[in-house]
């Protein structure tokens, strides 16, 4: 708000939005929230047993070095800090702080480490007329650990700074008013609606505008630092090194720095650069970032751009367990006048192996760029060549909905923020594996779009956990509707077989089979085991006898319809989704046309105990039986149709016999005292089938 106060009228317009996420740095958070709680003394009592058993667990996961797909001794805990990612759909991210930090790396397929590195920063630096620096500082309110790199500025005033998240772009605003210097950096990420190809690049780059709002002429460098490493070196296997790149090509030049690093023997390379074009003076510069990081502010302040003022000539190659790099742009503005500056950051991680598997995957944005470990500066060629695109089509995708007067600001903001998810849930997306190619029928959209799988959670990591699915699935699904298919055929090849892997579940100690023949499996793996073989890693609970998995499929599978037309997506999924549902008619103990729930937990609300018939999968049943009726009818399946339809008719009527209570809908037909409860949820399937069009 300060900015307001001494900032003169831009000479330029820049494109802030007036909608998204807005506070400044020096924001603090009032409601330190937290999403534990301690249960009461009752509920410890009866969750004794469970508590042991995944004591019992958590040892073994520590006997065997894994990680424990979900850790309640050490859960992950809110840092209050993080903004708008960098990085595109499926192959790792970097989170930002909205303070200007570089935080919370996925880099390792699922895995995340939640580090800021110091090193990791963008550094502004102003000359006068007769060359002599008269402003230096660090653009982030990170405090210095004066443990490193304690030799640069580091009190940038948190009240002269704003930011704005409107995903997948962010805005940061530094007010210098010493200097009546403005300084935006806009943040793109390419996560872009059915632009398949440029949403799996892996990183996004940084447009700076800097306005000379005075009368006075300066040389202002920005200056891009970069460390190897994910903040923990306990997954790194081998020294790390840079390599300074240059491609000129089609008019356009970038230059940069290729960080290669290692990590669980997966080689993997940060790529940091900058575009040059006329007017522009670019230099380069490695340094040790555990270091006072004197060679960097030494430089700066004698020459406003980076020379290895020790060498007498820039050390371009560097060879460490840490290493890091600085690229500077540097340029003159005259007075009232504004420039732009171009950098982009990118992950280069071309071969992936999970740790239980012997398969070597290829990320997907390799089928574009190349899978030798090279692809860095096509990357950044690439990007800078087409970021003025991808902004043109995230705003012609966004401005429908930011332009309707009708919504209120927080949801203009929300709606978009919340896709970050679909990168930044430790996503994979990987080409398909050539033996399966083989085996893939003409219509299998897995041929061309290959795997993609993102985390029930980073603290629930299992990838495309399906009972949650369900709801998330509408963004894939109006958004990028072939990674929705692409999952739906994964999960459509699971369902017919079992896995004979025998082992305890921890909430009632009983054995059993991985995954059970005509299940929907609850997920399609841990990161930290064989994904997408591996299914069902949750093993809290039997969910072979899940009461909404099933009945989930066969909802998505006609959602799909409506959105895609695809009568041959239907024809892929019909013999599936008559298993499905004949496995639930069993359920159906009294042959009412009504499923009966077990009195245990048996679906994805799995605290909530349901008994008999139950608002919640009774609604979602009779979706189900609605939605294989239409499906029946649109393949001529007339048999199929009538079956469905006679227990549908029989079921609807059991339904309002037993739940309804002439106000509303019963929590369940057990009979305790709950029973009576309203569940937000509970006419989930009606929902559901208003969604795909249903009248």
């Amino acid at each position: 708000m300060l900015g307001r106060l001494f900032i003169r009228a831009p000479v330029m317009s820049h494109d802030v939005p007036r909608y998204g996420w807005k506070v400044d740095f020096d924001h603090k958070f009032p409601d330190l929230r937290t999403p534990t709680y301690v249960p009461r003394f009752k509920q410890i009592l009866q969750l004794l047993p469970l508590i042991f058993r995944y004591i019992f667990y958590m040892l073994y996961c520590f006997i065997k070095g894994q990680k424990p797909i979900m850790d309640f001794f050490f859960p992950i805990k809110s840092k209050h800090m993080y903004g708008v990612p960098v990085g595109g759909i499926g192959g790792g991210t970097i989170g930002r702080g909205f303070k200007g930090e570089f935080c919370r790396y996925q880099v390792i397929p699922g895995m995340y480490e939640y580090e800021t590195i110091q090193a990791n920063q963008f550094i502004v630096n102003i000359q006068d007329i007769n060359n002599t620096t008269v402003y230096n500082n660090v653009l982030s309110c990170l405090k210095c650990n004066n443990k490193t790199l304690y030799n640069w500025k580091w009190d940038f005033p948190a009240n002269q700074a704003k930011y704005t998240g409107l995903y997948p772009r962010s805005w940061s605003e530094y007010f210098i008013p010493e200097h009546d210097i403005k300084l935006i950096c806009k943040q793109i990420s390419p996560v872009i609606p059915n632009n398949y190809k440029d949403s799996s690049i892996p990183g996004g780059v940084f447009i700076w505008t800097v306005e000379n709002n005075s009368d006075q002429q300066y040389f202002v460098s920005l200056i891009f630092t970069f460390a190897s490493g994910i903040g923990v070196p306990t997954y790194s296997t081998g020294l790390a090194s840079c390599q300074p790149f240059n491609l000129n090509e089609e008019g356009t030049e970038v230059a940069g720095s290729l960080i290669h690093n290692c990590y669980k023997n997966m080689n993997c390379t940060y790529v940091v650069g900058g575009l040059i074009k006329e007017g522009v003076t670019f230099s380069q510069l490695n340094f040790d970032p555990n270091s006072n990081g004197m060679t960097i502010s030494k430089s700066l302040k004698l020459f406003g751009e980076l020379r290895d003022t020790q060498l007498d000539n820039n050390n371009l190659y560097m060879r460490n367990k840490e290493v890091a790099s600085a690229i500077c742009i540097k340029q003159c503005l005259s007075p009232n006048s504004s420039k732009s500056y171009e950098f982009g950051l990118f992950i280069d991680m071309p071969k992936i192996k999970f740790p239980k598997s012997n398969i070597e995957y290829l990320r997907y944005y390799t089928k574009f760029f190349g899978n030798n470990g090279k692809a860095g500066p096509k990357l950044m060629h690439y990007s800078m060549k087409n970021y003025k695109n991808w902004e043109y089509e995230i705003e012609n995708w966004q401005n429908p909905i930011l332009n309707d007067l009708l919504l209120p600001d927080w949801y203009k903001s929300a709606i978009f923020n919340e896709v970050y998810f679909i990168a930044d849930g430790g996503t994979v997306w990987l080409l398909p594996l050539k033996e399966d190619c083989n085996r893939f029928n003409s219509t299998d959209p897995r041929y061309e779009y290959g795997y993609f799988g993102y985390l029930e959670g980073h603290e629930y990591r299992m990838y495309n956990t399906y009972d949650v699915h369900f709801y998330a699935s509408f963004t894939l699904a109006k958004l990028w509707p072939k990674l929705q298919a692409c999952i739906q055929y994964q999960f459509r090849d699971t369902i017919d077989n079992s896995l004979n892997i025998i082992r305890k579940h921890l909430a009632c100690g009983k054995k059993g089979l991985r995954k059970y023949k005509y299940s929907v499996p609850h997920d399609l793996g841990d990161p930290e085991e064989d994904p997408f073989n591996l299914v069902n890693a949750y093993l809290v609970h039997d969910v072979s006898e899940w009461r909404d998995l099933n009945l989930k499929f066969v909802l998505q599978c006609y959602r799909d319809y409506t959105e895609f037309g695809d009568t041959k997506y239907l024809v892929d999924m019909f013999p599936q989704i008559k298993n499905v549902m004949k496995k639930a008619l069993t359920w159906d103990t009294d042959g009412d046309g009504m499923i009966e729930n077990s009195g245990t937990a048996d679906q994805t609300f799995d605290t909530w105990i349901m008994t008999g018939v139950s608002a919640y999968c009774g609604s979602l049943w009779l979706a189900a039986l609605y939605c294989t009726v239409q499906i029946a009818n649109i393949l001529k399946q007339e048999d199929i149709s009538e079956k469905y339809l006679t227990i549908l008719n029989k079921a609807k009527e059991s339904y309002n016999a037993i739940l309804w209570n002439g106000e509303y809908y019963d929590f369940d037909s057990s009979g305790q005292y709950h029973s009576k409860s309203i569940m937000a949820n509970q006419l989930c399937g009606e929902w559901y089938l208003k969604c795909c069009g249903a009248k």
